[in-house]
């Protein structure tokens, strides 16, 4: 008669690896969100454009009724791509801190922890996430202020923190994708400078989908920053519909921050090559 062995010491095992993982994440991320602790002028600074965008793009458009917005007000609807705007933007910069930490060697420190690469890479995706909290509250202050009928349930507050993390992660995890590549601040910021204004122009942040002619709203379709946009159009602005669906917002932007991260990990050791 035979024994089966019992299973129980890899069960273990598996759980221990997974909690060892996600204890060094965590501790990268709080070393991150500890520099921007140590300099919150960043924040102030990042939140400068979309308050710009509200106060005075918007202001203007809402006046003009020239884009129909359904049952918002173009202030309204246009909110959550602002506030989409400034997490893009301030995460795809993210990369350049990486670079200025290759120069300074700490990434060479880093690869020398016995820490899985995509545990370095994640924790950094966390903190760029966290991040974009400040500037999210600044907004959506600002837009109370100016009288826009937000979301108050708890609900919905948390899933709009959570699109804001999730999209800040994703895009931060592309700029240190980038920043593994090209290994210089000034090709960086060549790139990032590039690729921002085409990603927020061509999604539904300042006008539907439906307006757009057919080949804009193919692209719109593909660009994930329409998904990060419609979710908060859905969980920020009281009325706010969503044209995917929330389920298919919150998963294109964990499946792009899951392949992200995977690739970062991959290429985040040539950086100090």
């Amino acid at each position: 008669m035979t024994s089966v062995a019992p299973a129980a010491p890899r069960a273990d095992s598996a759980s221990g690896a997974l909690a060892a993982f996600a204890a060094q994440t965590f501790v990268i991320a709080e070393m991150e969100v500890r520099k921007l602790l140590r300099d919150p002028t960043e924040l102030v600074s990042r939140a400068v454009q979309p308050v710009l965008w509200l106060l005075v793009f918007g202001q203007v458009f809402t006046r003009t009724h020239a884009i129909p917005t359904g049952e918002l007000s173009y202030l309204e609807f246009m909110a959550p791509g602002v506030l989409a705007q400034g997490v893009l933007f301030t995460a795809i910069f993210y990369g350049i801190g990486v670079i200025w930490e290759r120069d300074l060697g700490i990434v060479h420190k880093l690869l020398a922890s016995p820490a899985p690469r995509a545990s370095l890479v994640l924790g950094k995706a966390l903190a760029a996430g966290a991040r974009a909290l400040p500037q999210a509250i600044i907004i959506c202050m600002l837009a109370a202020a100016l009288g826009l009928r937000l979301e108050l349930a708890p609900g919905a507050l948390v899933a709009m923190l959570v699109f804001v993390m999730l999209g800040s992660a994703a895009f931060a995890t592309f700029s240190l994708m980038v920043a593994c590549i090209v290994k210089t601040r000034e090709r960086f910021m060549g790139i990032g400078q590039l690729l921002t204004m085409p990603l927020f122009f061509a999604s539904n942040a300042i006008y539907p989908l439906d307006i757009m002619p057919g080949w804009l709203r193919v692209v719109a379709r593909v660009n994930p920053l329409s998904y990060l946009v419609d979710g908060l159009r859905a969980t920020m602005i009281h009325g706010g519909t969503t044209h995917f669906g929330l389920g298919a917002d919150a998963g294109v932007i964990l499946l792009l921050l899951t392949v992200l991260v995977l690739a970062a990990a991959r290429l985040y050791p040539g950086l100090a090559r």
